[in-house]
């Protein structure tokens, strides 16, 4: 296809997203999730869209994984490492490669870096054009990024002005009012007892961006060798992930993920055999580097109690330093009653519960969650301390794809694993 040779070949020219430097913080940090002296907070978009680009949108998102990341650390004491779905997660992989409406089949919508969303010969066609959308997008959304976390919005001084009034008004809001009171007295008490609040990790967040690495055109691309280390990272992320329906040793994305340095991460479903596991383990990270390879367990509520423990047993026998991260989302989308794509909090905290239980008997390390939310006050997922009712769904259901949390249940979410974090040993057995 000419077209995307040409589109490549300009995104192979263009600077990188990322820096290699960025990247191997990250490792390091996931290195002590690893042995567990941290927590991850994995959050953002189902699918980054082209329509809703706007600064404001950012600024909210972040937000939420702001006030999550603080009840998370000062509820437990466990730093949290935070990690953006964002920046590049343009692109979803779908069941079927196509949907038929009323008789017409066409190709599946596959996220703005493929095609669009209206049901429409040409919107449903591949346009290689989208790829230097979305690098443009990312490069955006990157800078916004690092002001905010870097130029005071991050600031510990302002965790009271991170309450949105959505989520002000909610008890779950209201709670965390309370913990920002709590953190408030803290910084001042330090002052006035001599000690000094200059520290960067009080007025600036670390922040680090992830997508799955869906498109290997684009990352290949993007793709880059270190000049101090001339080992190659694909700069168009910190971390990249490797999707439930990709992960095939002898596929195409595994092969490159294995070339590349970055943190890497890995979906793992209730499909997933011990001796799948290992191998993954084996090809993606042979040398057993900590903080290298990330599992991202998506087993469903009903079933992380009987599928996961063997996974857990598996790893830890042969002494791969892996940090495993709950997506609790995946495994637990249905059809509602109204018709919408749904998922249910409750299930969500379930799936939660059963990895912390597992992780528990194993003697191994919770190492973090992997939701999709959005800090708009959307109506995508039922439940949370405000409940959203199958009724309430189609007031405010504008995702393109899977349903997203909202700040309220993101903050429902981010108290209930505060909870089970402070009952968690963490020192993974030897």
């Amino acid at each position: 296809m000419p077209e995307l040779e040409q589109v490549e070949k300009a995104l192979s020219s263009l600077p990188p997203l990322v820096f290699a430097g960025e990247a191997r913080s990250l490792k390091e940090q996931l290195a002590k999730v690893s042995m567990g002296e941290a927590f991850v907070l994995q959050a953002g978009d189902c699918a980054e869209s082209f329509d809703g680009f706007n600064a404001d949108a950012i600024r909210e998102k972040l937000r939420v994984i702001l006030q999550m990341a603080v009840v998370l650390t000062y509820s437990s004491g466990v730093p949290t490492v935070k990690v953006g779905r964002i920046a590049g997660q343009f692109a979803k992989p779908r069941s079927k490669p196509t949907e038929t409406i009323d008789g017409t089949e066409l190709p599946s919508f596959l996220g703005h870096m493929v095609n669009d969303l209206p049901f429409s010969e040409g919107d449903r066609r591949p346009n290689p054009e989208r790829l230097v959308h979305a690098y443009n997008q990312s490069a955006s959304t990157l800078n916004l990024l690092r002001a905010f976390t870097k130029g005071g919005f991050a600031d510990l001084h302002r965790v009271q002005a991170w309450n949105q009034e959505f989520v002000a008004s909610s008890a779950q809001g209201q709670r965390y009012n309370e913990l920002a009171a709590e953190i408030d007295r803290a910084l001042r008490f330090m002052e006035a007892a001599g000690v000094s609040s200059n520290h960067p990790e009080i007025h600036e967040a670390d922040f680090y961006t992830s997508h799955e690495a869906l498109i290997l055109e684009y990352e290949q691309a993007l793709t880059r060798q270190d000049s101090l280390t001339d080992e190659w990272y694909d700069c168009s992320a910190h971390m990249v992930w490797i999707g439930e329906r990709t992960r095939q040793l002898d596929g195409a994305h595994i092969e490159f993920c294995r070339g590349i340095k970055n943190p890497i991460g890995c979906k793992v479903g209730p499909t997933a055999t011990a001796e799948e596991v290992i191998g993954l383990c084996e090809t993606l990270n042979p040398d057993q580097e900590p903080g290298r390879l990330t599992l991202i367990t998506r087993m469903g509520a009903d079933t992380i109690a009987e599928k996961l423990p063997t996974l857990l047993s598996a790893v830890k026998q042969a002494d791969h330093p892996v940090v495993w991260i709950s997506d609790p989302m995946h495994g637990n989308t249905f059809t509602s009653e109204s018709g919408h794509k749904t998922r249910h909090l409750d299930d969500v905290t379930t799936e939660v519960s059963g990895f912390f239980a597992a992780h528990r008997e194993a003697g191994t390390w919770a190492g973090g969650i992997h939701v999709e939310l959005t800090g708009d006050d959307v109506t995508e997922c039922l439940g949370g301390a405000e409940p959203v009712a199958d009724g309430d769904l189609g007031r405010r259901y504008e995702t393109m794809c899977d349903p997203r949390l909202n700040g309220r249940q993101g903050l429902d979410l981010a108290f209930r694993v505060s909870e089970l974090l402070r009952e968690h040993d963490r020192t993974p057995a030897a």
